[in-house]
C-alpha cells in the first residue's frame, strides 16, 4: 500500500474515531476522559481536521494535492511537538506522551514520502 493510502486511512481513521467516540479515542491515547470534562469537544475539534486534511489529500492531485500534504505536514509537526512539550511539562504521563507523538511522527513519514510521490501538473499548452 501506496504512503499516501496509508497517510489517508491513518487520518480519516483516527479522525472519525476521534469525532464520533471521543472520550474512547482519549482512552486509546492515555488520555483522562473523566477527569478532564472538556476532552470530547476537543477530540472533535482534532477528529475533523484530521478528516478534512484526510479527504483533501485523497480528493485532490497534483500542486492541490501537493497543498493539502503539506498542511498535514504542518498539522502533523505541532501534534508531535505538543505531544513532546506535555509530557515535559509534566501536564501527560510518559506513557501517553509516546501514545499522542508516534501518530504524529508516523503521520510525518508518510506524510514526506506521499509529498515526493506526488505527480506533478502537466504543463499547459501555450
Amino acid at each position: 500500500m501506496s504512503p499516501l493510502k496509508l497517510l489517508i486511512g491513518l487520518r480519516m481513521g483516527i479522525g472519525a474515531g476521534a469525532w464520533l467516540t471521543p472520550r474512547l479515542a482519549g482512552r486509546l491515547f492515555g488520555l483522562d476522559p473523566a477527569g478532564n470534562p472538556q476532552l470530547p469537544y476537543l477530540g472533535r475539534l482534532f477528529g475533523v481536521r484530521d478528516v478534512a486534511l484526510g479527504a483533501g489529500a485523497q480528493m485532490s492531485r497534483g500542486d492541490s494535492q501537493r497543498l493539502w500534504l503539506t498542511l498535514g505536514l504542518a498539522c502533523d509537526a505541532a501534534d508531535a511537538a505538543a505531544g513532546i512539550l506535555a509530557g515535559r511539562n509534566g501536564e501527560i504521563p510518559k506513557l501517553t506522551t509516546v501514545l499522542v507523538t508516534a501518530p504524529a511522527l508516523l503521520a510525518i513519514g508518510l506524510g514526506g514520502a506521499a509529498l515526493q510521490a506526488v505527480e506533478p501538473e502537466p504543463a499547459l499548452a501555450s
